[in-house]
């Protein structure tokens, strides 16, 4: 095993995840393709192969490059759009099962922050600090809930 050196930043410091969607939701996108198939059967069978193939390949990856990441670098959790340095960051508690589902719904304060995607079970919490902040909370959907609070309490110091 390899001793850390000062001021090199580990792998283990860093995290990126994308939400992509599920199989399901990637199955359910591309079965657009025969409706749109189907559409322009009667104009051109060769074209309506073509197009209902190129629906599938369009709604498929734009599903999955317009997913929202989620990362931890450089001092920062970033989840989508919002971020925050992790100094303002109280300590993240991370949740499976019947604790994270409870997290999503009746737990769920309208004043947190949420990046919450279906069918992605696990959830992290982490308490935001800052007092001229008025978000009590993050609350992040991620699929290794461990791995995310773990990073985020190392990039905390």
């Amino acid at each position: 095993m390899q001793k850390p050196t000062p001021g090199i930043r580990l792998p283990q410091d860093r995290y990126r995840e994308r939400l992509s969607p599920s199989l399901w939701t990637l199955i359910a996108l591309a079965v657009c393709a025969p409706m749109v198939a189907l559409t322009f059967t009667p104009l051109n069978s060769a074209l309506a192969l073509v197009l209902g193939a190129l629906t599938a390949v369009v709604l498929v990856a734009a599903a999955v490059f317009a997913s929202p990441v989620v990362s931890v670098e450089d001092g920062m959790l970033r989840a989508g759009r919002a971020r925050i340095p992790v100094e303002l960051l109280g300590e993240p508690v991370a949740l499976t099962g019947e604790q994270a589902r409870q997290a999503r719904g009746i737990e769920l304060d309208p004043r947190d922050w949420h990046l919450i995607r279906g069918g992605i079970d696990g959830v992290v919490v982490v308490p935001v600090q800052d007092p001229d902040d008025p978000t009590p909370a993050w609350v992040i959907s991620t699929r290794t809930p461990d791995r995310l609070a773990a990073v985020v309490r190392r990039a905390r110091g």
